[in-house]
């Protein structure tokens, strides 16, 4: 897998587009129309770069919680209110399928989806994943004060965000490739992800090991 951290090695230029269009026809290249799937906590950006990543590869977004409501009729909190969480894990698990066997698209995953073995497997086979790291300070800055967020609702939130990031960590590190992601400007965070999947891919277009 990848680790983009630092400088990237395929730097941004800039044109009226926001992006040096050779840098969006690698990515687009090294994608060969399978859908690139954004992993991670909450808080960790994926729905808002992933957002700003489909715009530049001209590409649909979706957010798979949105998706997920959309098919119960009701809220995630909802969901986990009234059926559990593993009733919820089992209908994201088939969305994320269907999604995924569908248009090449943008795809920003709630925070368990890459956690349980069926939906990592899934995303791993078929699409390109996104790992946006975060650490614990960003995180909570991040989800203070949004009651939308279920798992947060049953504690102190700095604490289970902890125990979330030593649990769920060393599994989000097997996506294919991972980006840090701290307090940048959403733009520059969306810059630094693009640098990332652009230097995942050779020349070939084949993801680097």
């Amino acid at each position: 897998m990848i680790k983009q951290e630092c400088k990237p090695v395929m730097d941004i230029k800039n044109d009226e587009s926001g992006l040096h269009t050779d840098i969006a026809a690698h990515i687009t290249a090294g994608l060969n129309n399978r859908s690139l799937v954004f992993v991670g906590l909450m808080g960790a950006g994926k729905s808002c770069i992933g957002r700003m990543v489909a715009k530049t590869l001209d590409l649909p977004f979706i957010d798979a919680d949105r998706e997920i409501e959309e098919a119960a009729g009701c809220s995630i909190a909802d969901i986990f209110r009234l059926y559990g969480e593993d009733a919820f894990r089992d209908g994201e698990e088939r969305v994320i399928a269907r999604l995924l066997e569908g248009e090449q698209v943008v795809l920003a995953t709630g925070g368990g989806a890459f956690i349980r073995e069926q939906t990592r497997k899934l995303i791993l086979e078929k699409g390109v994943s996104v790992w946006l790291r975060a650490d614990l300070d960003v995180l909570v800055h991040r989800t203070a004060g949004r009651p939308h967020r279920p798992l947060l609702n049953s504690g102190n939130p700095r604490q289970i965000l902890a125990d979330l990031i030593e649990a769920r960590y060393p599994v989000y590190a097997g996506a294919d490739v991972t980006f840090d992601c701290g307090d940048a400007s959403k733009e520059d965070t969306r810059d630094g992800v693009l640098a990332a999947l652009a230097n995942a891919f050779d020349e070939n277009g084949k993801l680097k090991s």
